[in-house]
């Protein structure tokens, strides 16, 4: 009797493929390097302390509100004084193969900062009142100019990276690695797996809560989808990787301290093909859009006043 072969193992690309097609997410198994992100974060702590004192006063602030233009940038990124640290995500032999897989050789990176989850204590009294159930708490209009080197947030409802993109297609995707164990209480990230389907869609998003772990999503004629909660907490090294149509958001942080991460977002190169290809040959909705959002005014505040996650 002839021995049946074993049919091969699958790899780690072609697992990633799978889950972006199916989730439009992959949590990875295995850890990038914990000493060197434990490293990188008692650096990052010792620019400054990630307390009330990033803030400007209620008074500095209603004497120039400044609500673009606060982000980081090239120039101001704390991230590019650590640009010799960063080989342990960059170079980790995990994160290359997955990034290949999906999108080709050659990938780009578009953008990389950190991202601090601030904590309620370290916010002014008179900020949290001024920016209770804002769908998206981005701080960095007040914090004062000299620390918008990092995106400082208090809570974000669920989004779309492609937010931030008008008019570019979805070939990018978006890998977050936490620096330190990240529980319930400090911020997770709130994923909603299945929900890159739909394609691209104008936030604030339509969600009905339909059980303790799932969403009933809606994006007009590009149709509606049960999409599962899936929240990511891990301990440091921790890293996943995302569809810029992949829905996801976070929760203040309702720890006694700050939670610090590393954020990129990374885009094909000059590959002409690659396994996102096939992932939004799936997609039902629009892999662009000419505008994104709808809850700002002209001068970037908020006129919208709701927040899903906050339901989650």
């Amino acid at each position: 009797m002839t021995a049946m072969a074993k049919p091969a193992a699958w790899s780690l690309s072609d697992q990633v493929v799978s889950d972006f097609i199916r989730q439009g997410a992959h949590l990875f198994d295995a850890k990038v390097d914990q000493q060197a992100a434990s490293d990188l974060l008692a650096a990052i702590r010792a620019t400054r302390r990630f307390d009330e004192t990033l803030f400007l006063s209620e008074a500095e602030f209603d004497a120039d509100p400044q609500y673009t233009g606060v982000n980081p940038r090239p120039g101001r990124n704390l991230l590019e004084q650590f640009e010799d640290r960063l080989g342990f995500v960059e170079q980790a032999p995990h994160i290359v193969e997955a990034m290949t897989a999906l999108l080709g050789e050659g990938y780009e990176i578009l953008n990389k900062k950190l991202v601090c989850g601030v904590p309620a204590k370290s916010v002014p009294a008179w900020l949290r009142e001024r920016i209770h159930g804002n769908p998206v708490n981005n701080l960095g209009a007040y914090v004062k100019p000299q620390n918008r080197d990092v995106t400082y947030f208090y809570g974000i409802d669920f989004h779309q990276d492609l937010i931030d993109y008008k008019e570019r297609e979805a070939d990018f995707l978006t890998l977050y690695v936490y620096l330190h164990p990240v529980t319930k209480s400090d911020a997770p990230l709130y994923l909603l797996e299945g929900s890159h389907r739909l394609g691209g869609s104008v936030f604030p998003h339509d969600l009905t809560r339909t059980g303790e772990e799932s969403w009933l999503y809606r994006n007009g004629e590009h149709g509606e989808a049960n999409v599962r909660q899936r929240i990511l907490t891990g301990d440091g090294g921790f890293a996943a990787i995302w569809h810029a149509c992949t829905l996801h958001g976070t929760q203040p942080d309702a720890a006694d301290h700050e939670r610090i991460s590393l954020r990129y977002l990374i885009a094909r190169g000059a590959a002409r093909r690659s396994g996102m290809d096939a992932v939004n040959a799936t997609l039902t909705g629009p892999l662009s859009l000419s505008d994104t959002r709808k809850d700002l005014d002209a001068a970037g505040a908020a006129v919208i006043r709701q927040n899903t996650v906050l339901k989650a």
